[in-house]
């Protein structure tokens, strides 16, 4: 198990074994996703302006990619 602690300011570091298997750099989005008592942190993937579902997020599930691989 990996830790870390939290200061007074409500900071913590993140671990260098959880930077390395996000790929974490300067500069990076995090996303936190509450499940129950846990806490899922994920690295934001930006979408280039040439990707037609990086406006609508929520069109970008598997079917979604596939009936657009059709046009």
């Amino acid at each position: 198990m990996i830790t870390s602690k939290l200061t007074s300011k409500a900071q913590t570091t993140i671990p260098q074994p959880v930077r390395a298997a996000l790929r974490l750099v300067e500069g990076d989005e995090l996303a936190y996703e509450i499940d129950g008592g846990r806490v899922i942190l994920t690295k934001v993937i930006e979408r280039g302006a040439e990707d037609p579902f990086g406006a609508f997020a929520e069109w970008s599930g598997a079917a979604d990619r596939k009936a657009y691989a059709k046009l």
